[in-house]
């Protein structure tokens, strides 16, 4: 990230050491604020943005007067960018960490004991178990520098219940400084954070939190991964990020864009150390430009000239979407961030997190303190979603979300302000007719059923209703049907419709509606996406009313991928009265699709769910039945 240099001259010794250890010629806005505090032994609070320069602050003063820093840092792979960092430019830098044998862990206590090491990288963990205790208070620690900060705070994006014990050091060492950093911290967060540590009047250091060089898109996830590897297709030869939410997710997409010709790699938990490390320092050398990973990957990784990072879905807060989106163009250069969003995001990052409170009450946990932690990611989890479907300039929203202000008319570097959204006219009388249509059908159906009536389709789910016999039925038959879900979809997400929580989820009105209705407010709706043209090769015969041909196409061809697998005829896998029946009644759980003909209990476990996912995808509920890991 560049920024304006600071305005006020350096000390003489300062700008030396700058200079001969990192090769600056000035420090960035609030860097010689923050390294004078933690020169004087004033606590400190310091947010910058990710690429801002937060480390220096730390790093230079230890080189500036006597004594030992202890940084606190959540990662392995980033205590080991941070020590390789320092130790390539001179500087005594060690780290202590579960990743690491015996021998290097007492060469490195060594170092520390005899004086020789300057910084110190440590985990949360082994600072608060009290096993590096003993080896400290013998050496004297001069400052603490708490490294993501935000993870102290219930209201953070990544709470970690070991951060919140670190103020049990100020009891210990009650001569050492503290200074917390995060590139991501709202006013709530940041109180708490200072509250949690005990900071004694800090120094508040708030960084400006735009990052004009970013252009930030937000477009709605049309199923499969072809939008990803047109996506990525724009940047060969440069640097690019994926996220994407589960681990299964990263190495399916690796996977389809290799088989696109795209060199790509996966990234997340689950490989092994070794593994973890080689496509981090493949990825660091520019052996390999494109990385599908988890949210983990990058804060280990000082690659500056990342030209693009693509979100596969939707990221469980603001916090973590401007720190993803924060990996780009740190060298100041243009560079791109693409959010490839659906709906069914949200519900993905709920049932985990419910999944997650389960889990942890069952192992004894505080229930309380567990509630409260819910209650905040569903929070923070609401309002990225607000963000993402929103159509608010996004820089704009990001600043004011973290407490900043916007003090331009246009950002010039979002699809919002870039004037790349379409927005649909007469949206306020699309809203009505969508949220009669909801009233008229006693708000007991589901987005497919909603679509079928609004759009005049006789399916038999609507004559067994009696739907067509509404008012509302064929209002929309100008759309097609997956651009009336799209439009349902939208009113979902703006929160002008609430949708149950229940396996096959049903549409519900809400206040917003009803101000709707009595046009109390004004909306801006998107204009759908025309559904994709296909070379369908389904003949008119074949069908049936209410039979989706494209979908039917969809599942043929899923259907010959299967019985290729196999080496079984295609009639084996599925008959086609069957596909013709999934393409009819579009079950949307593995419940329902046993109501179909020809499923019984066997193809239910080995056939079913791939062929569900076919019509997720397709009618944009992708990934609903998916096991996250």
């Amino acid at each position: 990230m560049v920024d304006r240099p600071s305005e006020r001259p350096l000390p003489r010794e300062m700008a030396q050491v700058l200079k001969e250890i990192w090769g600056f010629e000035s420090l960035r806005p609030l860097q010689q604020e923050a390294i004078e505090a933690n020169l004087s032994a004033r606590d400190s609070l310091l947010v910058m943005p990710t690429g801002g320069g937060k480390s220096l602050t730390y790093q230079l003063p230890s080189l500036l007067i006597d004594g030992l820093t202890v940084v606190a840092s959540p990662l392995i792979s980033l205590m080991k960018d941070q020590v390789d960092g320092l130790t390539a430019n001179g500087v005594s830098a060690a780290s202590i960490h579960s990743g690491q044998d015996e021998a290097t862990r007492n060469h490195n206590r060594h170092q520390v004991q005899s004086g020789q090491t300057k910084l110190l990288y440590v985990s949360p963990e082994l600072l608060v178990g009290g096993s590096l205790n003993g080896l400290l208070r013998s050496v004297g620690v001069r400052a603490f520098a708490i490294d993501e900060a935000h993870c102290i705070s219930h209201w953070g994006h990544d709470f970690r219940p070991e951060y919140r014990r670190l103020a049990d050091l100020r009891h210990i060492f009650k001569d050492s400084s503290f200074h917390a950093c995060t590139a991501t911290a709202t006013p709530e967060v940041r109180q708490d954070i200072c509250e949690a540590l005990g900071l004694s009047d800090p120094a508040l250091l708030i960084g400006n939190f735009d990052r004009p060089n970013l252009t930030l898109r937000i477009r709605r996830r049309e199923g499969g991964r072809a939008q990803i590897v047109d996506q990525v297709r724009h940047y060969r030869g440069e640097g690019v990020i994926v996220y994407a939410l589960s681990r299964k997710d990263t190495e399916q997409i690796a996977a389809r864009l290799c088989k696109d010709g795209i060199v790509a790699t996966h990234y997340h938990a689950g490989l092994s150390s070794v593994q973890r490390e080689r496509v981090q320092t493949k990825f660091a050398r520019e052996e390999i430009n494109v990385v599908v990973a988890t949210v983990a990957f990058g804060m280990g990784i000082d690659r500056s000239n990342i030209r693009a990072v693509i979100h596969a879905s939707m990221p469980r807060s603001i916090e973590h979407y401007q720190q993803e989106t924060g990996r780009a163009g740190r060298d100041g250069e243009p560079a791109e961030c693409v959010l490839f969003y659906s709906y069914a995001d949200l519900d993905r990052w709920r049932r985990l997190a419910a999944h997650s409170f389960s889990e942890a009450v069952e192992e004894g946990g505080d229930v309380d303190a567990l509630q409260e932690d819910f209650r905040a990611k569903d929070e923070l989890l609401e309002d990225m979603n607000r963000l993402a479907s929103g159509m608010r300039c996004r820089h704009k929203s990001i600043v004011e979300y973290f407490g900043g202000r916007w003090e331009r008319d246009s950002c010039e570097a979002c699809d919002v302000c870039l004037e790349e959204i379409d927005l649909l006219p007469e949206s306020d009388q699309l809203a009505k007719m969508i949220l009669s249509c909801v009233a008229r059908v006693k708000q007991s159906f589901g987005v497919g059923h909603l679509s079928e009536v609004l759009s005049g389709s006789e399916a038999q789910a609507v004559l067994k209703w009696r739907h067509h016999e509404l008012s509302t039925w064929g209002l929309l038959k100008h759309f097609h049907k997956k651009e009336v879900v799209h439009l349902i979809h939208q009113m979902i997400d703006h929160g002008y419709l609430d949708r149950s929580r229940d396996e096959r989820p049903i549409v519900l009105l809400n206040d917003e509606s009803m101000r709707i209705l009595r046009g109390e407010v004004e909306i801006q709706l998107v204009r759908p996406p025309k559904p994709r043209e296909t070379s369908r090769s389904v003949s008119q015969a074949e069908l049936e009313e209410g039979v989706d041909a494209d979908l039917l196409y969809r599942l043929k061809k899923k259907r010959k991928e299967v019985a290729r697998e196999q080496e079984v005829p295609a009639y084996v896998v599925f008959s086609d009265r069957t596909l013709k029946a999934m393409a009819k009644h579009l079950p949307s759980s593995l419940r329902t699709m046993r109501m179909i003909h020809g499923i019984g209990d066997a193809k239910i476990q080995t056939h079913a769910p791939a062929f569900l996912k076919v019509i997720d995808d397709y009618c944009g509920d992708g990934d609903r039945d998916i096991k996250l890991d």
